[in-house]
Formats: structure tokens, C-alpha cells, sequence
């Protein structure tokens, strides 16, 4: 069942916003960004730096806007490194879909046109919408978007400047350069001289091998995540261990492997790339897979509410709904029972292969449904990706596959937050498991909303563990089995 919210805007209401400020409240960083104009700054809202005056701050919804605006990025909490704003996940407008969008580097690809028609909208129609709602145009959230990713490129490798510039997106090294001095009031090789110093030693890191920190808005249920990976691995494209999880990624520029690894404050995503044009949007997809811009606080809120679902809430806090890194994979392996071989990438971590394409999947003799799905992808007849419509690809999707199967891709793929999957079995057998009878989920959910999501992964953890057994964090194993 797909749930509908109306989210408000915070960024717009400068009173609350300046309460958040003072108080430096990380939760809400990357929700919305403070600009001070006596020093020409912006920050994020827990900035350590002191309190401006009220009068002399500005609030924006994004890095861009605020650049749009002749504003810097602060050095000392770098804004732009912080989890990204909840509102790209809850929200199904345009801006929110464009931005899920841009941050996989489609307009770098593609360029704006490229972006609108994914869309469906005219380029002046969409610069429009934009730039009234996030306060900047498609180029300017795209010039954030490569700023961010040729600032982990400088500070994270040894690879020359240059091909620092080429790699994170920009034209030109002189357009490289302009946009590094003007975002972060400082050149290249000056980022990269403060950055080594921070560390008080040269990066470790060569060639196409990357480590970076993921932040994310605690608490955070890695182990529930890592448990769903285990029971749904494939083998070579994935790992799955008790403290990491591994996998193959098919990127637009070549190939990719990463590892990440939970910590209590961050998640550490080590990842080796062929091509490091695809370093921003392999960092979107796995920050997606893993649900980490999500506000566990709002989930917790509503759902806690609830009589049944408050004591696993509580035993099971900061719950994710996980995501993909690829629509058209997740529509396939939703319908596989067995996956074909994919093509062979040099081992890491235990992963060795690339899941199949649509094509392989449709020449592989899987039977009708599979066949028609899998060429259905592969001739662009269904187009499986984040910048879609909810309801619009799930349309879609029913020409081919049952309501819930059409729900759960939806789900997973846009990252939608307020899906119950009603006529899952297992979701329904929880339901019973916390005398709620599965016939009133429907109804059960608009309490629920917007977080519905999460709600069905609380029944699923419900067939497990009952609460009042009095069972701790450790016996809380989710029954995830794979979707067929």
C-alpha cells in the first residue's frame, strides 16, 4: 500500500531554524544550511563556530543555493559533509526526485536536458521549479554536487589535480579551479596541504582505492541491515560478514567494489573503482542502499506511538529500510529464484562478479514473467530508476509483476518511506504475532504514516522476537527472507 505525507519546509521558517542553530543540533544537519552574511559563510546547523546575531544569518535548503548566493563553505564543519537532507526519501515532488537524481551525477552525464527528460518536464519548466523550491537551478545543484566530490577526491588520494578535475566532473581544470576557490576560499593544492595536515600524515590511499566516512543520524540498526544482506546475498556479487557487508557495482563509467563497515558514528565505505567519474554516484547509491539519510527520530516518534510496535522500537532502535544501487537489479532479483552468472571483475573482499544484465537475465531461458520483464529493461520499454514518479512506476510496473511485488520495488528503489506491503506473508504473520489482524493493516497504517516503510520491517522482526519475552538486542533476529 503506498502512503501519501505533506512534509513541511523547514529551511523557510527562520525562527525554528535559528532555535536549531543555537542549540547545535547535529540531528538536523543537512536539513538545511545557515549563512552568515558578516563573514560570507555557510554552515551546517551544528557548527561549532560562535552564534551569529539572528539578524545576520540567512537559511537556505541546500549547498547550492547558498553558493548561488556568493556564500563559502565553512572549513571548520564542512558543511557539505554531513548526512543527506530526510527530504529527498520523503518527499515524491519534483525537486526531491530531481535531486536523488543529480546526486547519481546525471547531469554530468547527460547534462540538464538529459535530467528533464528522465523527468518528464521541459528544462525551463524544471529550472523553474527548482530554483524556487531548493533555491538554485539544475547547473548550480550539479556544481555543488561535483565541488562535494572533487573535495573527497583531493583530500582522499594522491591523484593529480587534473585528473582530480576530469574525475569529479568538471569541463575544464580552469573551471575546477574557480569553482574550488570560490565554494571553499581556498585552492586545490591548498585543500590538500590542510587536509594532510588535519591528518598529520600523507594519505594511504593510491590509485582507485577510496576510504571514506558516511555519516548518518543515530542510532543506527546495523546489525538488523547486516542480517537482511546475509539472507539475501548472492554469491561473488556480494558479502556479507558479522561486521561488514560487500558487493559488486555496476557503474556508468565501468565497474566498482565496496565494503562498508559500521561504526557507532559514521559507516566506512571503502571502495575501489575503475573509473573515478563514478565516485559521486557509487557514494549516492551505497548511502541509499543503506537508508543513511534517513531521520530515525521522526520514525521513532510515530511509531512508538503505537502500543504494538513501542517495545520493538525500543529494543530495535534506529531501524533502515534497506535501498539499491541499481533499479533494474532489484526488479530482477526480486523475480529470480537462481541468477544467472554475471561478468567477472578482479576479486575484493570476497565479491567477484557483477550481477547480470537485463539482457543476460532475457537470454537465459527463465520463464515468461522473468524473460518479459528482463527485455522489457533491456529495451527501455520499463525504466527502473530513482528519479521516478511513485505511483507513475509502479503503474507501470503492475503490466508486469503482482501489486506487491510492484509495492516492494517502489519501496526499495525511490526509497519511499511509506509503503506497507500488506499482502506480504510475513509482514501479515507479524501483524498476527502482535494480535493486530492482518485485514486491518490497511486501516492500522494511517497511524503509521509517513513511516509505513519501517513499520513492515518492525512486523517482519515481529515473527522473531516477541517483546515482552524479555529477549535482548542479540536475540532480535529478522526473518528477511529473499522476496520471489
Amino acid at each position: 500500500m503506498l502512503g501519501g505525507m505533506v512534509t513541511e519546509t523547514l529551511w523557510r521558517d527562520a525562527e525554528r531554524c535559528y532555535r536549531v542553530v543555537t542549540a547545535r543540533d547535529s540531528r538536523f544537519d543537512g536539513q538545511f544550511i545557515m549563512a552568515v552574511r558578516t563573514t560570507g559563510i555557510y554552515c551546517r546547523p551544528s557548527c561549532p563556530a560562535s552564534t551569529p546575531k539572528a539578524q545576520n544569518v540567512r537559511f537556505f535548503p541546500t549547498s547550492a543555493a547558498a553558493q548561488a548566493n556568493g556564500f563559502r563553505a565553512c572549513r571548520r564543519c564542512l558543511p557539505d559533509a554531513v548526512p543527506g537532507s530526510p527530504d529527498w526519501n520523503v518527499r515524491a515532488d519534483l525537486a526531491a526526485r530531481a535531486m536523488r537524481l543529480i546526486s547519481d551525477g546525471t547531469v554530468e552525464r547527460e547534462g540538464v536536458p538529459g535530467l528533464a527528460r528522465r523527468l518528464g518536464y521541459s528544462e525551463r519548466q524544471l529550472g523553474r521549479v527548482l530554483t524556487a523550491e531548493l533555491g538554485a537551478g539544475p547547473l548550480a545543484l550539479a556544481r555543488a554536487h561535483r565541488a562535494h566530490s572533487a573535495r573527497l577526491l583531493i583530500e582522499l588520494s594522491e591523484l593529480p589535480l587534473t585528473d582530480v578535475a576530469f574525475a569529479a566532473g568538471f569541463s575544464s581544470v580552469r573551471q575546477f579551479n574557480e569553482t574550488i576557490r570560490e565554494v571553499f576560499a581556498t585552492t586545490p593544492s591548498q585543500l590538500r596541504a590542510f587536509a594532510a595536515s588535519r591528518r598529520g600524515r600523507q594519505s594511504d590511499v593510491t590509485g582507485t582505492r577510496l576510504s571514506l566516512r558516511l555519516p548518518f543520524r543515530p542510532p543506527f540498526d546495523a546489525p538488523g541491515l547486516l542480517r537482511f544482506f546475509a539472507d539475501n546475498a548472492i554469491p561473488g556479487v556480494e558479502e556479507v560478514t558479522s561486521e561488514s557487508y560487500a558487493r559488486t557495482l555496476r557503474l556508468a563509467h565501468g565497474t566498482g567494489v565496496v565494503r562498508l563497515t559500521p561504526s557507532p558514528d559514521h559507516v566506512r565505505c571503502e571502495l575501489m573503482l575503475t573509473d573515478l567519474r563514478d565516485l559521486g554516484s557509487a557514494v549516492s547509491r551505497v548511502r541509499r542502499l543503506l537508508d543513511l539519510d534517513a531521520d530515525p527520530a521522526a520514525v521513532t516518534r510515530v511509531l512508538g506511538a503505537d502500543p504494538a510496535l513501542a517495545p520493538l522500537v525500543a529494543a530495535a532502535p534506529g531501524m533502515r529500510v534497506p535501498g539499491a544501487v541499481d533499479g533494474e537489479e532489484l526488479l530482477l532479483r526480486a523475480l529470480l529464484d537462481e541468477v544467472p552468472p554475471g561478468e567477472e571483475v578482479p576479486g575484493e573482499w570476497g565479491v567477484t562478479r557483477l550481477f547480470p544484465t537485463a539482457a543476460q537475465v532475457a537470454t537465459a531461458g527463465l520463464g515468461e514473467t522473468v524473460t518479459g520483464v528482463a527485455a522489457a529493461l533491456a529495451e527501455g520499454r520499463l525504466d527502473v530508476h530513482v528519479g521516478r514518479e511513485a505511483a507513475e512506476l509502479r503503474a507501470e510496473l503492475l503490466d508486469y509483476v503482482d501489486p506487491s511485488t510492484a509495492d516492494y520495488v517502489v519501496m526499495r528503489v525511490l526509497g519511499a518511506p511509506d509503503v506497507l506491503l500488506c499482502g506480504d506473508p510475513e509482514v501479515r504473520r507479524g501483524a498476527e504475532a502482535l494480535e493486530i489482524p492482518p485485514e486491518s493493516l490497511g486501516e492500522r497504517a494511517r497511524a503509521w504514516t509517513p513511516w509505513c516503510s519501517y513499520a513492515g520491517r518492525y512486523l517482519r522482526l515481529a515473527l522473531s522476537a516477541r517483546p515482552e519475552d524479555g529477549l535482548g538486542d542479540d536475540d532480535l533476529v529478522a526473518v528477511e527472507g529473499r522476496r520471489r
